[in-house]
């Protein structure tokens, strides 16, 4: 009866009516109560599957009377395990001598796992308990359970370590361990599991080196030890891994040393994630070997050398990030001939030499980072150099030339350096000759100007107002391409102004003008923060900024204003909390989407506090200052109010009637502000864990439900991490493809995502400061939550076609 939407319980005398009965399937329907204890007089019973209902309460302790049982599947309800004597019926189930499969992920067992598991069936093949709260350590003896070939244990609260035992296991084919707190070395014997395939044992506390026998595994697919502590060089047995075709993830550990050259035996890898260690030396050209690579990462370790020109051969590569390292000489130009690139990040290097102009022919690219190397000279004018959403080349000082978007200085000709150096003599001795008087003339009108200033009425202009150093724009040329500021054109309103949709003639596409009203307090000086905060900054997740205005409008008043690249698919906010057709998901975001602009926004925002000097605090981040381009990745704005965190500010304490006092909006302000505590990035944090929840719930902060001491912080701290399923966005589920309601790996593949994605917001929106992530450490969680949703689409790709 199997994929259903039966409701209701269980008979309690199920198993008196019913004595003959020899298979139960009941998944996927919405049973619930608790499992009748007359279930265990089905003497004849050899399976049970009830996968994805309600069922509650323990498991009846004396299932071993079920002795031709071969199939107890649980997975996907709600039963309970919290002590010893709750976990009896593991104990009885060694008397199934015929059990085949143990299946009880995705319920709320607790307490330790009892070293009876050891002594179940050794004809079991299946044992799968993952995602639950178990603790204690994997039994010493798993080793003795012969004949399993998939062990499921991830996203537990084990520890210990891994049994050295395990290496008996020669039939297991699939091994996942990941997200537990386990620690100790890999265990040398897994070396002898030779019909292992998938090895996923990240986000734990791995420590000790790979242990070379790793080597011994020719059919695994997966290698997976992502986010551990593990030490030491990588073998070079990984040579040997010729099967790995999947993903090969050894990022965020402690590695050292020389990525071996043997890696080019790696022939069949899709991917290869290596990003977050300390390794170092040359990469070695064999990995050029891997011809079917799609995506490799090598960034955030200690590579020198240049950057092998023999890449172009991995011509499926789609992703390449190099960046954070230490390679310098020039970018290869037959980087280009990779057909397929999409993502090439290059920043933080010690690169030098000319852009490739190859690289502006490359129309699969869409994201190019090259920022903060020595790159010089002329910027390529095609392809990726024209799409600014997608490129960065701040730091590189010598650059020139390019769109003219990019406010860069014209490239010097050839005649004009020429004319240079042959100026004559005498033309020389004319200009300084000839300038002298107009010198005396521009002192003597600069002296009458600054008396007529000095007389005129103050303004609201603070003495060290500067204008920014950004190209003018006319104010008759906003006036013109706004229709003169038509409410047609109006894209948002805040505190200090408005937003107009602008057509400027220089301007191929329109672009997005922020019209300050000076009319207002405080405007000249979020006018002033603003251009201050965003000259000093540039990266692919910050709205750019095209120019300014700072002029007199047709009344003779003051008018500033600054252009913006202009964002096609408008705010967060309004994707958040519009209402969407349910029937064909049109305009929901989905949960891959969220994803991806949320890793955009942590990048922002650790750009901002960790790659600028000094830092810079946003200070006012919510979904309506977040902004979506047209491929959906996301821009964070409006910098009115941010603060540049030189060292006065960072001393200065608040007070909550002055100009800088209280910054933010109701809802994501940081309760410390409104104590008086000085601008931090802890301010920042609070604001994202707030945005984040805010993103995944579908919930504002300013919601009317929230009063009375209640708060969204509270809301989703309250509901975690078992009722969150119950507070996601139901838009997230107008994207998703038909029938993935009854996929129960796919339910739970989506309920650990947005598990994560939720604690990381608490942990981000905590009431003290100190107790907060910083925002380093938010951005490579961020990350990792969104890799592993991906990876995990992966291995349930893997698992369906096995």
């Amino acid at each position: 009866m199997a994929g259903n939407k039966l409701h209701g319980r269980l008979p309690s005398d199920l198993g008196k009516n019913l004595p003959s009965i020899k298979d139960i399937g009941i998944g996927l329907n919405l049973f619930s109560g608790v499992l009748p204890l007359s279930l265990t007089n089905l003497s004849t019973l050899q399976a049970i599957d009830a996968t994805s209902n309600s069922f509650s309460g323990v498991v009846p302790s004396d299932l071993g009377r079920l002795q031709n049982l071969n199939l107890f599947q649980m997975d996907n309800n709600m039963l309970e395990a919290n002590n010893e004597e709750e976990w009896e019926f593991v104990a009885s189930l060694a008397n199934c001598s015929r059990l085949q499969k143990l299946e009880l992920g995705w319920n709320r067992l607790k307490g330790k796992l009892p070293s009876s598991l050891a002594n179940l069936s050794a004809n079991l093949q299946v044992l799968q308990i993952p995602s639950n709260k178990i603790s204690g350590a994997v039994p010493l003896d798993v080793g003795n359970l012969a004949s399993l070939q998939l062990v499921d244990l991830s996203d537990n609260l084990l520890s210990g370590a891994i049994p050295e035992s395990i290496g008996k296991l020669t039939q297991l084919n699939e091994l996942y361990l990941s997200s537990n707190n386990i620690s100790g070395v890999v265990p040398s014997s897994i070396g002898k599991i030779t019909s292992l395939s998938i090895l996923s044992v990240h986000a734990n506390n791995l420590q000790g080196s790979i242990p070379p026998s790793i080597g011994n595994l020719s059919k695994l697919s997966v290698l997976d030890l992502f986010k551990n502590k593990v030490t030491g060089f990588i073998p070079n047995e990984v040579g040997h891994l010729s099967s790995i075709s999947i993903d090969f993830d050894l990022s965020y550990n402690l590695l050292e040393g020389p990525l071996p050259s043997e890696v080019g035996g790696l022939v069949n890898l899709k991917e290869l994630t290596l990003s977050g260690n300390k390794l170092s030396g040359d990469i070695p050209d064999t990995i050029s070997n891997c011809r079917v690579l799609e995506k490799l990462a090598l960034d955030g370790n200690s590579f020198q050398g240049s950057i092998p020109v023999t890449f172009n051969k991995m011509a499926g590569l789609t992703f390449l990030n190099l960046t954070n390292n230490k390679l310098n000489g020039s970018i290869p130009g037959n980087l280009a001939s990779i057909t397929n690139l999409q993502e090439l990040y290059l920043a933080h290097n010690n690169l030098s030499g000319t852009i490739p102009e190859s690289l502006g022919n490359q129309t699969s690219l869409l994201r190019l980072d090259l920022s903060f190397n020595n790159l010089h000279g002329k910027v390529p004018k095609e392809g990726i150099f024209t799409n600014l959403t997608g490129l960065s080349i701040v730091g590189n000082n010598a650059l020139c030339g390019g769109v003219p978007q990019l406010h860069l200085p014209e490239c010097p000709s050839s005649s004009a350096r020429k004319n240079k150096k042959g100026m004559s003599k005498s033309l020389r001795i004319a200009i300084p000759t000839a300038g002298a008087p107009l010198l005396s003339i521009f002192v003597v009108w600069a002296g009458l100007l600054y008396r007529k200033l000095k007389k005129a009425s103050k303004k609201e202009i603070p003495p060290q107002f500067t204008e920014p150093e950004l190209p003018i724009v006319p104010y008759n040329d906003i006036l013109k391409g706004t229709d003169g500021f038509s409410e047609a054109n109006v894209l948002g309103k805040g505190r200090y102004g408005k937003v107009y949709k602008c057509t400027l003639e220089n301007q191929a596409t329109a672009v997005a003008v922020k019209v300050f009203n000076l009319q207002v307090s405080g405007s000249y000086k979020s006018f002033q923060a603003e251009c201050e905060a965003l000259r000093r900054v540039k990266h692919r997740c910050l709205v750019k900024i095209v120019t300014c205005c700072s002029s007199i409008d047709h009344q003779g008043q003051d008018f500033r204003a600054i252009v913006f690249e202009f964002m096609t698919n408008s705010s967060l906010d309004r994707w958040i909390h519009s209402n969407f057709d349910r029937q064909n998901g049109q305009g929901a975001l989905s949960l891959s989407q969220r994803l991806d602009i949320a890793v955009d926004i942590v990048d922002a925002l650790d750009y901002l506090h960790n790659g600028c000097q000094p830092p810079v605090i946003h200070c006012d981040l919510k979904p309506s200052n977040i902004l979506l381009n047209q491929d959906m990745r996301a821009c964070v704005g409006d910098f009115g109010i941010a603060r540049v965190l030189d060292e006065a500010t960072s001393k200065q304490h608040m007070n909550s009637n002055s100009s800088i006092g209280i910054r933010g909006s109701i809802g994501y302000i940081a309760p410390e502000y409104g104590d008086g505590l000085a601008v931090s990035t802890n301010g920042d944090v609070f604001s994202l864990g707030i945005t984040l929840i805010e993103m995944f719930t579908g919930r504002s902060p300013t919601n009317d439900m929230f009063k009375d001491g209640i708060s969204l912080h509270h809301y989703a701290e309250v509901a975690f991490p078992d009722k969150v399923m119950e507070i996601a966005d139901a838009n997230i589920w107008l994207r998703e493809g038909p029938n993935t309601s009854n996929d129960t790996r796919y339910i739970t593949k989506i309920k650990e995502c947005l598990s994560s994605v939720i604690q990381l917001g608490i942990l981000c929106s905590k009431q003290l400061p100190t107790e907060r992530l910083s925002m380093s450490n938010a951005a490579a969680e961020m990350h990792a939550i969104r890799d592993k949703y991906s990876s995990t689409q992966q291995l349930s790709d893997v698992r369906s076609y096995q």
